[in-house]
């Protein structure tokens, strides 16, 4: 039995998809009983579990073979991240009480750096994890091409995409979910002793801002180009937006351009490429 949290999103469906189409059982933890009906129908046994309980946590994972351990994003976290460390609190206590054969967690690039910014909330439950007497893999996929979802309606209908990744010609380290999903799926039924982390990254050798518009221009059929949004501005556009504490998002954004958030070791590749992604959001946007 492989249990797997996050399975409502996009990385984790992937996850339980694929270990179902393989014939392994497979335990949806959902937050309410409501949102794994879907998976129920699929053929997964629900468990319903809260990742700030731990009674409910172990509960759901007991008898698992395998844990996936997907924690919800937080992207407007407040000061000093109490909200995941809540959750790594919850996860520590459930796990040591479960006793799973293994773990798997979906981490991120630069979960290693020591730079605070947005994704130091995955190194701090690398760090956790890390503790457990238990076999853990770290899987640390790139920036999610995905994340371009945001980009199709400005594409469309203006012929512009904004973006916080520059300078606009530099290669970015980005892979489909897909793939990430396949690949976790994939090391769930592996076995290893200790602990270990496993990067991921696309086919190509990384995609920049220009390809992003380019792409995007020759899947719409109309021109768009890139445009970047100055450093100094950052900051007031996001708190007007409406975040609260945009300082971890602006050190995530400063990582990835200035190079401290990086790649630890050699990354797998995946296969599913930049169009492949934008011909699906392209469809999911209409």
């Amino acid at each position: 039995m492989y249990a797997i949290t996050g399975i409502t999103g996009q990385v984790g469906g992937v996850v339980a998809r694929t270990l179902l189409a393989a014939g392994h059982d497979v335990r949806a933890v959902v937050r309410d009983t409501a949102k794994g009906e879907i998976w129920a129908k699929q053929g997964c046994e629900v468990a319903v579990a809260d990742m700030y309980d731990a009674a409910s946590l172990a509960r759901a994972f007991s008898g698992a073979e395998a844990v996936f351990v997907l924690i919800p994003p937080s992207f407007d976290p407040q000061p000093g991240f109490p909200e995941v460390r809540k959750i790594a609190d919850a996860l520590s206590a459930a796990l040591r009480e479960a006793q799973p054969g293994r773990i798997v967690s979906l981490s991120t690039i630069g979960a290693q750096a020591t730079e605070e910014n947005l994704l130091s909330q995955l190194g701090m439950i690398e760090r956790m994890l890390g503790t457990l007497p238990l076999p853990v893999t770290f899987l640390r996929p790139g920036w999610f091409m995905e994340n371009t979802l945001w980009d199709i309606a400005p594409a469309k209908e203006q012929g512009v995409i904004q973006s916080f990744l520059q300078p606009l010609d530099r290669l970015y380290p980005m892979v489909a979910t897909a793939d990430v999903g396949h690949v976790a799926a994939e090391l769930l039924t592996e076995h290893w002793d200790g602990k270990r982390v496993v990067e991921l990254v696309g086919p190509g050798e990384g995609v920049s801002p220009y390809a992003i518009a380019e792409a995007l221009g020759r899947l719409l059929g109309r021109a768009v180009r890139a445009e970047a949004v100055p450093r100094d501005q950052w900051e007031s556009l996001f708190l007007s937006q409406g975040m609260k504490n945009p300082i971890p998002r602006i050190r995530m954004l400063d990582g990835f351009n200035e190079g401290w958030i990086r790649f630890e070791h050699t990354p797998r590749r995946g296969s599913t490429t930049l169009d492949q992604v934008l011909l699906g959001l392209i469809e999911r946007a209409g």
